[in-house]
C-alpha cells in the first residue's frame, strides 16, 4: 500500500513541470476536425452571402454611431495590446518569466506553444476564407480603419483565447484557478466586443475565432502529449505506464 502511494506521488507532476502533460479531451483529433469544419462552414457562408454580411454590418454601424470616450479608450488599448506586436511581447514575457524566474523551461515551452497555437490558427483560416473587412468608409466613426481580405477570423480574439487557455492550463491547480477561469471567459469576450466596436470585424468573425483558437489549442495539446509520452517512454523503457 505504501509503495503504491509513493509511486503515485512520484508520478504526479510538480508545479515546475505542471505543463509536461496538457489537458486534452478524449478523441481530440475528432474535436479538432469538428471545430475546424465549423469555422470553415461559418466562413464560407459569411463570405459568400452578401445579405448576411449586410445584416452583420448594421451591428458595426450601430456601434460606430454610439462611441463613448471611456469605451473607445478601452477598445483602442485592446487594439494595441492584442496586436501582433503585443501578442509576441505578452507571450514572450510570460515564457521568459516561467523559464528564468520560475526555473521551468518545460512550462515556458508549453505555455508559449498553447498560446501561439490558438493565436496562429486564425492565420490559416484567414488565407482559406479570405473575407473582406468591413468598409471603413461606410462607418460613422472608423477608429482604426483597416482593409483587406483578412477579416475572418479575428487574430486579436484568437490571441486572447489562446492566452486564456494557456493561463488556465498553467494555473488550474493553484489557488488562482477560479479567478483565472473567470478572466479566461471575460477577457476574450471583451476583446471580441472591441473588434466590432472599432469596426474592423463582423460578429461572425469574432465568434469563429473562439472555435478556431480552441481547435489550435486542442491540436497542440494532443501532439504535445504524444511527443512527451514518446520521449518519456524512450528515456524510461521499463515504465510503460508513465502517462495514464
Amino acid at each position: 500500500m505504501h509503495s503504491l502511494s509513493t509511486r503515485r506521488e512520484n508520478s504526479a507532476p510538480t508545479q515546475s513541470a505542471l505543463l509536461s502533460r496538457l489537458p486534452q479531451p478524449a478523441f481530440w483529433g475528432l474535436w479538432v476536425a469538428l471545430l475546424s469544419l465549423a469555422v470553415l462552414a461559418i466562413g464560407v457562408f459569411a463570405s459568400h452571402s452578401p445579405q448576411f454580411t449586410s445584416e452583420e454590418f448594421t451591428v458595426d454601424q450601430e456601434l460606430s454611431r454610439s462611441h463613448v470616450g471611456v469605451l473607445t479608450g478601452l477598445a483602442m488599448v485592446l487594439d494595441k495590446a492584442f496586436s501582433p506586436v503585443g501578442g509576441v511581447v505578452m507571450i514572450g514575457l510570460v515564457c521568459l518569466f516561467l523559464w528564468l524566474v520560475r526555473k521551468s523551461f518545460i512550462n515556458a515551452l508549453a505555455f508559449g506553444g498553447v498560446a501561439s497555437a490558438g493565436w496562429l490558427s486564425s492565420q490559416l483560416f484567414k488565407v482559406i476564407v479570405a473575407r473582406q473587412r468591413p468598409n471603413p468608409a461606410l462607418l460613422f466613426d472608423p477608429l482604426a480603419p483597416e482593409t483587406g481580405s483578412n477579416s475572418f477570423p479575428s487574430g486579436h480574439v484568437a490571441l486572447a483565447v489562446g492566452l486564456a487557455w494557456a493561463f488556465y492550463f498553467l494555473l488550474r491547480k493553484t489557488h488562482w484557478a477560479r479567478a483565472m477561469m473567470v478572466l479566461a471567459v471575460v477577457v476574450p469576450l471583451v476583446v471580441a466586443w472591441s473588434r466590432i466596436y472599432v469596426g474592423v470585424h463582423y460578429p461572425s468573425d469574432v465568434i469563429a475565432s473562439f472555435l478556431a483558437a480552441s481547435a489550435g489549442v486542442c491540436l497542440f495539446a494532443g501532439v504535445w502529449n504524444r511527443c512527451r509520452r514518446g520521449t518519456a517512454s524512450a528515456s524510461t523503457p521499463h515504465s510503460r505506464h508513465t502517462y495514464r
